[in-house]
């Protein structure tokens, strides 16, 4: 294994991005994936029911929880980042992960503050807001298959195969 590749598997700091082979920031993802899929889905039902204002109000919640969620992963994936040596094409694949990561962050904030307006009211969510949902996750979709490819392709935080074979021994 070289060097380069070496020192991506391994941590910045164990206590603050995870122990060597299993990283804080994928479990960390969770958070603002579910809450901005939730957030969506309870966007689209607000269009089709009667009282739309708790689901309307309940997106607005479930944004918020996702923006804090994100930035928290973002903390603990800018430390995997910073293992990934310069110039490789795995820290290139980071920078684009990072920065669709944070785009999809700052147009949900844009999206939490858009709906302040409508903050309490019984209508549904407004088409503005629905689609910057919706563009937003298309988005955060592309950046999940980048870290992705992050983690399966170039391996990075993973433990290494003769630490993976460990487990295929009878």
């Amino acid at each position: 294994m070289t060097d380069e590749l070496h020192q991506a598997k391994r941590p910045m700091s164990a206590a603050l991005a995870g122990p060597y082979g299993h990283p804080f920031h994928p479990i960390l993802v969770t958070v603002p994936i579910g809450a901005w899929v939730a957030s969506l889905v309870f966007d689209v039902a607000s269009q089709f029911v009667s009282t739309p204002g708790f689901l309307a109000m309940g997106s607005v919640w479930l944004i918020g929880i996702g923006v804090v969620g994100a930035l928290l992963a973002a903390m603990v994936g800018l430390l995997d980042l910073l293992t990934i040596p310069r110039g490789t094409a795995a820290f290139r694949t980071g920078l684009v992960h990072m920065g669709l990561n944070l785009a999809v962050t700052v147009a949900y904030v844009v999206g939490f503050f858009w709906r302040q307006n409508s903050y309490g009211q019984a209508d549904a969510v407004a088409l503005g807001p629905l689609l910057l949902s919706a563009v937003s996750l298309a988005a955060l979709a592309v950046s999940g298959y980048l870290g992705g490819k992050l983690a399966y392709h170039y391996g990075v935080r993973v433990a290494d195969e003769s630490t993976q074979a460990a487990g295929y021994r009878r």
